[in-house]
């Protein structure tokens, strides 16, 4: 048996038509038919089946096809690792990161790390914290920066910074000239919201719960720069972090006082699997870098 047939048993399997699986394997269609044909002899029991031009994989070919692609998956795998080593100052990383960090941290840290390694390439992708964590443990990341949530083994997450969270009111609000606030004096307002089981929303919901207040929820958005734009707008008021990169011509910050009101963003990847140079250099120089700061 040889590997090759593995690869026309796959790609046949996939398309599951004879002449375009061989016009993308780059043989003829006869070439095709006789090595499935040995391939299946080989096996023991045909693979698909036939009804005149047709032809759909049977019930051991779906069985078998489970094996051939965590096989190929494998093979892939190994390959792409030793094409790491040989090139370890090239290759891809696949970050995630919540949406709060991509109006200029992301594309800043990034900047910085290509200055040393400018032939590293990214692969980005951000959401709510529960979602890229759901991306982290497919396999379809390497690390993600987000916040602490309740994560198991075989994910590792390591604190990086803790950023302050700030009112944020429309320019001619009644609270837009203090200096400082207490979430207390902010209790009656109308409050705009990320939706729920973003970490950000978990976070200020436990603020508001310590200080035994249940504010009166107007808009939910699913970016804080939405949220931000309906402050600005005189819908409610809201808590965020600091969002550099976004217009506050409109808007207010102001400073919470009587309570630690900061959120924590930490690096998350998981424990014992794979991640190539690429991926290694670059998550060394964000702990690096953020660690340095303290």
């Amino acid at each position: 048996m040889e590997w090759q047939q593995f690869e026309y048993f796959q790609t046949l399997a996939r398309m599951q038509h004879v002449t375009r699986a061989a016009e993308a394997l780059s043989i003829t269609q006869s070439a095709l038919s006789r090595s499935i044909a040995r391939f299946e002899d080989e096996i023991g029991v045909p693979l698909f089946e036939r009804q005149g031009r047709s032809i759909r994989l049977n019930q051991y070919g779906h069985i078998f096809l489970k094996s051939v692609d965590a096989m190929m998956k494998e093979f892939n795998k190994g390959k792409q690792e030793i094409q790491d080593l040989l090139e370890p100052e090239q290759g891809q990383v696949s970050l995630g990161f919540l949406h709060t960090l991509s109006t200029n941290l992301i594309p800043d840290l990034i900047a910085s790390f290509r200055t040393d390694y400018p032939k590293i390439n990214f692969r980005l992708g951000q959401g709510p914290s529960h979602t890229i964590l759901e991306q982290l443990q497919r396999g379809e990341l390497d690390l993600c920066l987000i916040a602490p949530m309740e994560m198991k083994p075989p994910i590792q997450w390591q604190q990086l910074w803790c950023e302050e969270l700030f009112a944020i009111v429309p320019k001619h609000h009644k609270f837009a000239g203090y200096e400082s606030i207490t979430l207390e004096e902010m209790a009656d307002e109308s409050f705009i919201h990320l939706k729920k089981g973003y970490s950000l929303r978990l976070t200020i919901e436990q603020l508001f719960k310590e200080a035994g207040i249940t504010p009166k929820i107007t808009f939910e958005g699913e970016e804080a720069d939405t949220v931000a734009g309906l402050v600005a707008a005189g819908l409610g008021v809201s808590i965020l972090p600091d969002l550099k990169g976004v217009d506050q011509s409109k808007l207010s910050q102001i400073r919470i006082r009587g309570r630690k009101c900061q959120r924590v963003i930490g690096l998350a990847w998981i424990q014992g699997r794979y991640l190539s140079p690429a991926t290694q250099q670059f998550k060394q120089f964000v702990i690096d870098h953020f660690c340095g700061l303290e």
